[in-house]
């Protein structure tokens, strides 16, 4: 399954009860997934339980993308489609900035 299609998975299986709820209820919930995720990642659980949480983060993430008529596919295909944003090289060759650890 690819971007676009996880995406329609998503919103055919949530979009009438995500839209309901709003951007920012939906923001809470999603935040909420993403600690979980930090506990997981931590090693504060099993692996069954982080590949879950990886998972959560990932529908609610596509849930708020949804909601906001923003398509996953097309925006990471034009930011990250060609390698890193900055540099533009595969692997990335950008210095590392401990105010930007993750990403240019």
């Amino acid at each position: 399954m690819n971007i676009a299609q996880f995406q329609k998975l998503i919103e055919d299986t949530y979009g009438t009860k995500d839209r309901k709820r709003g951007i920012e209820s939906t923001w809470l919930w999603f935040s909420e997934e993403v600690g979980e995720l930090a506990r997981a990642v931590n090693g504060r659980s099993s692996r069954e339980n982080l590949r879950h949480e990886f998972a959560d983060v990932l529908a609610w993430l596509t849930t708020l993308a949804s909601i906001a008529n923003v398509d996953l596919q097309e925006v990471a295909s034009q930011r990250y489609g060609q390698g890193c944003p900055r540099c533009k090289a595969i692997p990335c060759k950008c210095e590392e900035n401990r105010s930007r650890v993750y990403h240019c």
